[in-house]
């Protein structure tokens, strides 16, 4: 059975490869706090003014919020194609930006990356992550699939 690692929380060891974690990072020149937050506000029209609310807010999970209160005006659909090619856009930010997520990123070669959800089974958790169930993750594990992507492409090339 292949070794794995788990994002969960920000303070723990690979939490810097989480979305909420405090790692700046720059698009079509502005300074987003947050991947969560950049990535939320691709979910919506470059013109639309909620964007830049969502750039404003402090921390990842009130951009979250903002941007959910405003589904109805998303562009992109979420969990789709779009959806997953922007998350990419975002992991790739972080990664060429600092160099604490290059070297945590590194130290997962050989090793299976998944976002754990257990204890946030519903709605997008077993999209973007998996939950440990009877000794085995189930899910989907986009945000983990997506981290060893760009690994096996940048990393073991």
């Amino acid at each position: 059975m292949m070794e794995f690692v788990t994002i969960r929380k920000v303070r723990e060891p690979y939490g810097i490869l989480g979305n909420m974690s405090r790692h700046p990072v720059m698009f079509d020149e502005l300074e987003w706090r947050t991947t969560e937050a950049l990535f939320q506000a691709m979910r919506f029209a470059n013109d639309d003014p909620v964007r830049e609310e969502i750039r404003a807010e402090k921390s990842p999970m009130s951009a979250k919020f903002k941007a959910k209160g405003n589904a109805d005006r998303m562009v992109v659909e979420q969990l789709g194609e779009q959806d997953l090619a922007n998350m990419r856009v975002c992991i790739l930010l972080k990664y060429e930006t600092h160099e604490d997520v290059r070297e945590c990123v590194a130290s997962t070669v050989g090793k299976r990356i998944i976002e754990d959800c257990t204890n946030r089974q519903r709605g997008t958790g077993l999209f973007w992550g998996a939950a440990l169930r009877d000794g085995e993750w189930v899910g989907d594990n986009w945000l983990g699939v997506l981290w060893m992507e760009l690994r096996d492409k940048v990393v073991t090339g």
